[in-house]
């Protein structure tokens, strides 16, 4: 199957995130990428990300599949949903306690891409369905 540009590094991207690949991840974005975390703050920057990237892995082990990717015609802007599964491996600030917990997360996920990299990344999901898995 012949994919788009933006297309291809988006399946990339999520190829990269089941291997855990920060690095390979990290290439793929732009300096300045922007951050918009799911019900949380927007960070700016690869060092932001990477502390992000790197805090999420000590956390939880996650795994994206079911991805579908859909794309402007322009190849400007992007969308992604896809299941999350994954396993709560420490315990996340003032969210529940972790005892090695799994879970299953439908997410959806908006990019912007400019010069064959991500510019912006913003993760929606829903955080009272992950609440209520992890907490049984």
């Amino acid at each position: 199957m012949n994919h788009t540009p933006a297309e291809t590094l988006l399946r990339v991207y999520y190829d990269r995130f089941n291997a855990r690949d920060v690095e390979g991840f990290l290439q793929l974005l732009s300096d300045d990428v922007v951050h918009e975390i799911s019900q949380g703050a927007t960070e700016r920057g690869k060092k932001a990300f990477r502390a992000f990237l790197e805090h999420m892995n000590r956390c939880y082990r996650e795994r994206v599949y079911d991805l579908v990717v859909m794309v402007s015609t322009d190849g400007r802007r992007a969308a992604a949903e896809f299941m999350l599964e994954g396993e709560y491996l420490q315990t996340d600030g003032n969210l529940p306690p972790a005892r090695g917990q799994r879970y299953t997360l439908r997410v959806g996920a908006f990019f912007e891409i400019k010069g064959g990299k991500i510019t912006r990344v913003s993760n929606h999901y829903n955080l009272k369905d992950w609440i209520a898995q992890v907490s049984r």
